[in-house]
């Protein structure tokens, strides 16, 4: 498994990077899915459009942490190893899980109920924070010559997956249990299915061998001196990665995280209809995402991410207004496949976009630095702050100005990136 001489990695690295950040994204957006219900179970309020946004609210808290984790994992990474970050990562994410899973609801224990879930979520974005530089640095690395937008690729594949297993554990407890059982117990079944996080990604995980361009690259000095050099030496990347990584991250959470609650609450579905609406989009994003990463080998990423945010931009206000007119079920899933294929232009060349701008020696830490405070500022809340204009501004259709905006700065933040598919990492 060598970078330089161009062989191509075991598949079971490959496997072991993809299942394992598919389990760990699984657990942080499933929160997400269920905040309807968590919110009866530990915001109670008379006022539902209150008590939903308080659990957003928590659910976008988990975000707050994602920078400090980044920061850990990132700079642990690149003194550590790729490896030794995937590993801590996962212990870190199984003691968030079960932090949710049994932390008891408001009626057992007050407001101490709404803080235990709080500090999950706080765990959570911070071992999330490592995650997508970790994973995306190691599956770069270990690509042969010309095939790292494939290879990058798979990184988002993993989080499709875990927008799937979500979804599909939302259409088993919505469909299979009753409102009352939903709302009572059964929300936690869905948590507890992750806490396999633990020992399956820790078994997986133990398999992978650390990447030739790691041992090949120079240490970097301490924590602080390095990040301040990369400030100093490379500020410009990060305001680029920053930026493009915005359209990106506040399309993943309205359209993959939020819309489930979205047909519920604005669309007059139900819990399972919304999660039945969410697979067939899912499916076409993760058939899709790969074969755009293989093109961005052959024809530059830049030109996939231009085209994909500008289609982002003229297409979803179109969709909610259609989808406000149609309300149905067969709208919803019409509408999701359309994001989901604008998404895969996205995801299928972005991660790699983004770790090519950044040497070896920095690469994780520069990485997770630009992903995760964007993320922060514009995904984590995204939920909260579509659900907050719909509100403000009394129509349905509010979350299409949120997307627009996220689009714009994602075109401006892509015309910053150097474009470098044909060039050797560095």
């Amino acid at each position: 498994m060598n970078l330089v001489d161009g062989r191509t990695p075991p598949p079971k690295q490959i496997a072991a990077a993809v299942i394992g950040n598919a389990l760990e994204w699984y657990d942080f957006v499933v929160y997400g899915f269920f905040a309807s219900v968590l919110a009866q179970a530990f915001f109670p309020s008379e006022d539902d459009a209150a008590a939903l946004l308080l659990a957003l609210a928590s659910f976008g808290a988990g975000f707050c942490t994602r920078p400090l984790g980044g920061l850990f994992f990132g700079f642990y990474a690149d003194r550590k190893g790729r490896k030794a970050a995937l590993q801590l990562i996962m212990f870190v994410m199984t003691a968030a899980v079960a932090a949710i899973a049994f932390a008891p609801t408001y009626a057992a224990i007050g407001v101490f109920a709404p803080l235990l879930v709080v500090v999950g979520r706080l765990l959570q974005g911070f071992a999330t924070g490592g995650e997508f530089a970790s994973s995306t640095a190691f599956l770069i690395e270990v690509a042969p010559a010309g095939r790292r937008g494939l290879y990058g690729s798979f990184q988002m594949i993993g989080q499709g997956l875990s927008i799937l297993f979500g979804t599909l554990a939302g259409i088993l407890v919505a469909s299979v249990f009753s409102p009352d059982a939903l709302r009572e117990w059964a929300w936690r079944l869905p948590f507890f299915a992750g806490l396999l996080i633990g020992p399956v990604g820790v078994y997986i995980r133990r398999n992978l061998d650390e990447t030739p361009a790691f041992h090949a690259s120079p240490q970097v000095g301490a924590a602080i001196g390095a990040f301040l050099d990369l400030v100093r030496r490379r500020g410009d990347r990060l305001l680029a990665c920053f930026a493009a990584t915005v359209g990106a991250t506040i399309s993943f959470y309205v359209i993959l995280v939020y819309m489930p609650t979205y047909g519920k609450t604005e669309m007059g579905l139900s819990l399972a209809q919304s999660f039945i609406a969410q697979a067939p989009g899912l499916l076409v994003l993760i058939a899709l995402t790969p074969l755009i990463g293989a093109v961005s080998d052959a024809f530059g990423r830049r030109p996939l991410l231009v085209a994909s945010n500008v289609l982002l931009l003229l297409c979803v206000y179109p969709l909610f207004v259609w989808l406000q007119t149609e309300r149905s079920l067969l709208a919803l899933i019409v509408a999701q496949t359309v994001f989901c294929v604008i998404l895969s232009g996205l995801f299928g060349a972005l991660s790699t976009a983004l770790a090519e701008q950044f040497p070896t020696h920095v690469r994780t830490a520069g990485l997770a630095i630009a992903y995760n405070v964007a993320v922060m500022i514009f995904g984590g809340f995204a939920p909260f702050i579509v659900a907050w204009l719909i509100s403000f501004l009394a129509t349905p259709v509010a979350p299409a100005f949120y997307l627009m905006f996220g689009a714009v700065v994602g075109l401006l933040g892509v015309a910053g990136l150097r474009e470098r598919h044909k060039e050797a990492l560095c």
